[in-house]
């Protein structure tokens, strides 16, 4: 599902700017659950936003679903990302004035999916436990049900990928734990592939496997 080879990404000059990636490489099968770790700076979130093609790499190659990402105009990594990806951040990015379930739908109206979207939305928030908030808005709901909310949004187009970047770091331990659950049983259950960057060591039992990052390399890649 995603293979990285001699991955770089320097911010500045080659020779004098920062080096937060130094030559990656790694895979991720078709089905799996990972969780990308590291100290602060180490570049695990640089690299889940290259894997994610929100950045673009200084070299290196990324192939995503098959798909030579690298390759890609700006106007066909727009259509991918919308159609292949789906994107989970630490801030929830719901649009106030919209309800949740309006929310959830909006990805699938900007692919253009036609006059089921709003079916879909609703199974997926019943999928994970927001059924009976459908109607919400985004202040009428919890942080950890906003984020539940911004899980759904990002599963809307039946993405390849599913992307985390630490989705649990503005939660309760209680919230943060119903979180991962749901990542793994939506893993699990839907052989959903997910990516995840976290800081957090107990988050590791609910992965597959753990990539370390460590000063812009993977340090150690082996089951969690």
């Amino acid at each position: 599902m995603i293979i990285v080879r001699d991955l770089h990404k320097t911010y500045g000059n080659e020779r004098t700017g920062t080096h937060a990636l130094k030559g990656i490489n790694l895979k991720v099968e078709t089905g799996e659950f990972v969780a990308i770790m590291g100290r602060s700076g180490s570049g695990k979130s640089t690299l889940l936003h290259l894997l994610g093609l929100l950045d673009n790499p200084t070299r290196g190659e990324i192939y995503l679903d098959g798909k030579n990402a690298i390759t890609l105009s700006d106007e066909q990594k727009t259509s991918f990302r919308l159609g292949k990806l789906g994107y989970v951040f630490q801030e929830y990015s719901l649009i106030t004035e919209m309800t949740i379930l309006e929310n959830v739908w909006l990805p699938a109206l900007c692919l253009g999916h036609g006059n089921n979207y709003r079916k879909r939305a609703t199974d997926i928030l019943d999928t994970v436990g927001l059924g009976h908030r459908l109607d919400h808005y985004p202040n009428e709901v919890s942080g950890g049900e906003q984020q539940r909310a911004a899980i759904a949004r990002a599963l809307i187009n039946k993405p390849s990928i599913l992307f985390a970047d630490e989705p649990t770091a503005s939660l309760d331990i209680n919230s943060a734990k119903i979180v991962l659950e749901l990542f793994k049983k939506l893993n699990q259950e839907l052989q959903q592939t997910i990516v995840m960057v976290t800081h957090e060591p107990e988050d590791e039992k609910y992965v597959d496997r753990v990539i370390w990052i460590k000063d812009g390399l993977v340090a150690e890649d082996g089951l969690a």
